[in-house]
């Protein structure tokens, strides 16, 4: 659904969709009974202000009835952020994409506690790009390769590629060189097939019983000795990872379901006490390349990620 307000400062307005019926006279009484324990003043400013508005634009007041609009959209107020220590680099820009490298910690889109501290939100702003939109997403630990639609008269001829799966996706991780112990050994490649299911509830997603739907191909790139941080003596390796599906924490979790899980991952295949972000340690997951044939040039086309994985090359 169309939104009658514009974005601003990179953020999209917020849509709100009120109940057909309840113990509220007006849009504002509902609103104060979920939100006026917040902010009460805020929301009479905003009516006042004629900020809050229905569908085609039209400004609501005070008294309007509650049955009178559906949807309203308003802008909220948007919390202070510290800037996250990290940089997107643009790989490619024209009239139709843009394709950066989206850095580890930085979330895709907004959302909870990042808003600002979101690539799109700082991209729209930073190349003054309002209808900017991520073609697809990357978990906000996992760096790379990240492809955004600049017009949203050619966005459609992109979406239809992601949703007919004629998109190939390279992602690289750097985990243990053999299982961890109670795993049998593996021979790469291996393809993982299994059904995945993820709630909004609950942090992690889970394998259960049931026809596959994810699906990933794991090869062995090289090994090597670890970090300093471990004292060198643990062996490593890096993996090519081909999701052929998009399931969320998809290679995360075929990695740990081999005994292979992922250098700094604090989910899988523990879930860690949540902890600040610490910078020095990222998931060792980079989505490295994207390829297919363009919409537009009917060209095959293929961006690669400029950034590397820390521990792929201990010091």
């Amino acid at each position: 659904m169309q939104s009658p307000l514009p974005v601003r400062d990179g953020v999209n307005a917020t849509r709100l969709r009120l109940p057909d019926e309840g113990p509220w006279d007006t849009a504002m009484d509902y609103m104060m009974h979920r939100w006026g324990h917040i902010d009460p003043q805020g929301i009479e400013d905003r009516f006042d202000a004629g900020e809050i508005v229905g569908e085609g634009g039209a400004p609501l007041d005070r008294g309007t009835p509650l049955e009178e609009h559906t949807f309203i959209w308003y802008y909220r107020t948007l919390p202070p952020e510290i800037r996250m220590p990290v940089e997107i680099n643009i790989l490619h820009q024209d009239e139709h994409l843009l394709v950066v490298d989206k850095p580890h910690f930085l979330p895709t889109t907004p959302g909870g506690t990042y808003i600002q501290e979101s690539a799109l939100v700082r991209l729209r702003n930073h190349l003054d790009l309002p209808d900017l939109i991520p073609m697809h997403r990357l978990d906000r630990m996992t760096a790379g390769v990240l492809l955004l639609s600049t017009n949203p008269e050619t966005r459609g001829k992109y979406q239809v590629l992601f949703e007919k799966r004629q998109v190939q996706k390279e992602y690289e991780c750097v985990s243990a060189a053999a299982p961890a112990a109670g795993f049998p050994a593996v021979e790469l490649p291996a393809v993982v097939r299994n059904r995945m299911t993820k709630s909004r509830s609950y942090l992690l997603a889970e394998v259960i019983d049931g026809e596959p739907n994810a699906e990933t191909r794991i090869e062995l790139l090289r090994t090597f000795d670890g970090g300093a941080h471990d004292g060198g003596s643990a062996r490593r390796a890096l993996y090519r990872l081909e999701p052929h599906t998009g399931k969320t924490h998809q290679l995360r979790v075929h990695m740990a379901s081999l005994g292979l899980g992922i250098v700094n991952d604090a989910f899988y295949p523990e879930l860690l006490d949540k902890a600040p972000d610490d910078y020095s340690k990222p998931l060792q997951l980079l989505a490295r390349g994207i390829r297919f044939v363009d919409p537009i040039s009917k060209q095959a086309v293929e961006y690669r990620s400029e950034l590397e994985l820390s521990e792929a090359h201990p010091a």
